[in-house]
């Protein structure tokens, strides 16, 4: 950010500041244009301003390291400023596979784990959810994962589940609420959450095995 000082004109370039006539003006240094006359008092007062500038400069200059030396120490005590990652909202929904069972957020607690809301007739679902089953299968033991199905019914979702080769289990969403409570208004969505359940990495849309290798560690790193 620069100051401007409009008020305070500028020597013509090449001049030397000491008025409108220079050092040996028609009149001598006791005529009009010396110490006495108006070009003498317009030279003093064209340098009392001079050092008027250069002060507020540094004064501006002073008061700068100062800002920027404080929000210095702000950044560090804050751990950078950056914000924390949002909690992820609760849930608690009937099990698919389970029937008389319920799958809730809190019961995996302490634990990372991945939140996949899914429908058995949205195509992309039926696109990425070949390669989540099989990622969780190799994973097994090291990842978790729940999967929410929404809006649909119960006999498309088991025959969707066993046809694409789920394991990990599945909460039935029929009216949203766990939806709505995330924010989720398509399908499919993805969220990666740490240990202490805080959202850290989300993927709108098909996951990919990038998407799941970077949530991975992302969930890993903050837990």
């Amino acid at each position: 950010m620069s100051v401007g000082n409009a008020a305070f004109g500028s020597a013509p370039h090449g001049a030397e500041p000491t008025g409108p006539t220079g050092p040996t003006g028609t009149g001598g240094p006791s005529g009009p244009s010396g110490p006495s006359g108006p070009a003498g008092r317009a030279n003093k007062a064209w340098r009392a301003a001079t050092r008027l500038v250069v002060r507020h400069k540094l004064i501006s200059a002073v008061v700068a390291i100062f800002v920027v030396a404080a929000v210095a120490v702000s950044l560090t005590t804050t751990g950078g400023g950056s914000p924390p990652a949002p909690v992820a909202p609760g849930f608690t929904l009937d099990s698919l596979t389970a029937p008389g069972q319920h799958i809730t957020l809190s019961q995996y607690r302490g634990k990372p784990l991945i939140v996949n809301f899914w429908a058995s007739w949205c195509p992309p679902c039926q696109q990425e959810t070949p390669l989540l089953a099989s990622w969780y299968t190799r994973e097994h033991g090291h990842v978790i994962i729940v999967g929410l199905d929404e809006n649909d019914t119960a006999s498309s979702a088991l025959r969707f589940a066993k046809a694409k080769g789920i394991r990990y289990p599945i909460g039935v969403d029929p009216g949203i609420a766990a939806a709505n409570a995330y924010g989720v208004v398509a399908l499919p969505q993805t969220f990666f959450l740490n240990a202490q359940h805080r959202i850290v990495d989300h993927v709108v849309g098909g996951v990919t095995q990038a998407d799941l290798d970077k949530g991975l560690r992302l969930m890993q790193a903050s837990s």
